[in-house]
């Protein structure tokens, strides 16, 4: 009773304008929407990396198209049973993406996307160009692991390998296994798995004693930069990667950090306050609170967790998940958890929040978490579309639009709150493991140790 309570005073604390849209998000809606933004991003920006919706124009993000909106929503054109769009987009792939670019690239966003994505088309297309074009680009992003401490630099040039950017973080540098391992896996070369394993393990030797990592640190030094603390942005999906990877890989070494470090994130960062369960910020070295901020990024918390088995403290943290996004109609980029008033009011169409609604529904069977993922589709439906697409939103309060509609968008937040409402049959959540872009890896090699 208390579930349903709360959920029907949720729907009527939204717009009047707002409301006629609630409880109506559904796959069907869903995926009309994904077929509304690819229809404008095909009309003004076909080829482009990104869309920007308000201007009706492409935008790439170096001097050439790297194709990374076609890339990024190949998967969830198939998931969404699409075909004749998704062979339509293979073709144009296929035709016209190449790596052969004098362009010096950043290491994270060209994995999770690109490579990640790449290696899902060819699991789920099997088409071995796909594979050879994900080949390639791992080659050619393999220098940036040449630092004397083997984690990576941030930029690689694509032709020549130069390497530039010291000063990384956990993010960027323990978020490239899951692609790294699965090509290895797929090719059967392991020098992708070591070199991006390595990376993680010589950052995770380089936490503090009390078990937490930093904000930023020097990959050629190993000497941390930034000691702040937190599972936000620019560290989240350190975390992710840790369970995903043993999760996919069934490598105990990995097991063995996620359990650790969730441990110290759970005694440093949570926060429970009267506004609910949160996870904030810490010096790394003491442990000492600091800001207590939490955001769309930090969302993606949630759903890891409940990966991990621990529904309970999931469950509570996606109540302020909901909480933080009803109060202003959408979430904000970022907000103070004690005070409840926003510190960055920019909504960037992100998927962390639908994501665990995602989960944590397949994990419970509780209909309470598909409910708050039905209101945060439908007021994020309502407040961003666009006569050609959607857009992110400039503020969250008086819901300005900003011109711009990532590719994560329709590889993430789309893919996730379709997944929500489809039927099982969709997607089998329990034989994949989808990397930081959503992009679905399939084990079809034996776990560590030679177990099925």
């Amino acid at each position: 009773m208390r579930d349903r309570a709360l959920i029907l005073a949720l729907l009527l604390s939204l717009p009047a304008s707002a409301g006629a849209q609630s409880g109506s998000a559904s796959a069907a809606v869903v995926r009309e929407a994904f077929l509304h933004a690819w229809t404008g991003y095909e009309r003004y920006a076909a080829g482009h990396d990104q869309f920007l919706p308000l201007s009706h124009a492409g935008r790439d993000w170096y001097k050439t198209s790297l194709m990374m909106t076609p890339v990024d929503a190949y998967d969830t054109m198939l998931l969404m049973g699409l075909d004749s769009l998704a062979e339509a987009t293979k073709r144009s792939i296929l035709e016209r993406l190449s790596f052969d670019r004098d362009l010096s690239v950043q290491v994270f966003e060209m994995t999770i996307r690109l490579l990640g994505g790449l290696l899902s088309a060819h699991q789920m297309n099997r088409d071995a160009r796909f594979l050879a074009l994900a080949k390639d680009l791992g080659d050619r992003m393999m220098p940036a692991f040449g630092s004397k401490t083997g984690m990576p630099y941030r930029f690689v040039n694509l032709r020549s390998g130069a390497v530039k950017g010291t000063v990384s973080n956990p993010a960027e540098i323990g978020t490239l296994m899951l692609e790294f391992g699965a090509l290895s896996k797929l090719t059967g070369d392991e020098h992708y798995y070591r070199a991006a394993k390595r990376a993680v393990q010589e950052l995770y030797r380089r936490r503090s004693p009390i078990g937490l990592v930093g904000s930023t640190i020097n990959v050629e030094t190993g000497q941390w930069v930034d000691r702040d603390s937190h599972l936000s942005g620019g560290i989240d999906s350190y975390y992710e990667y840790l369970l995903k990877s043993w999760r996919l890989f069934g490598d105990q070494d990995f097991k063995q950090m996620w359990d650790s470090s969730i441990v110290a994130a759970n005694r440093y960062l949570a926060d429970q306050r009267p506004t609910g369960l949160w996870y904030g910020h810490a010096d790394m070295r003491s442990g000492r609170r600091g800001a207590t901020h939490y955001g769309a990024l930090d969302a993606f918390l949630p759903a890891v967790l409940a990966l991990g088995g621990d529904t309970d403290r999931a469950g509570r943290l996606m109540e302020s998940v909901l909480r933080m996004w009803t109060r202003f109609g959408i979430e904000p980029e970022e907000l103070d958890y004690v005070t409840m008033q926003i510190v960055d009011s920019g909504y960037a169409l992100r998927p962390e929040a639908i994501e665990s609604a995602y989960y944590l529904y397949h994990f419970t069977g509780n209909e309470h978490f598909r409910k708050m993922g039905r209101i945060m589709t439908d007021s994020l439906l309502y407040y961003t579309r666009t006569p050609d697409a959607f857009a992110a939103l400039r503020n969250v309060v008086t819901k300005q639009q900003a011109d711009r509609m990532e590719s994560f968008f329709l590889a993430e937040t789309l893919k996730y709150a379709y997944l929500l409402f489809a039927p099982p049959r969709a997607l089998d959540f329990d034989v994949v493991t989808f990397n930081t872009e959503a992009h679905p890896l399939r084990r079809t090699w034996k776990l560590a140790g030679g177990r099925d």
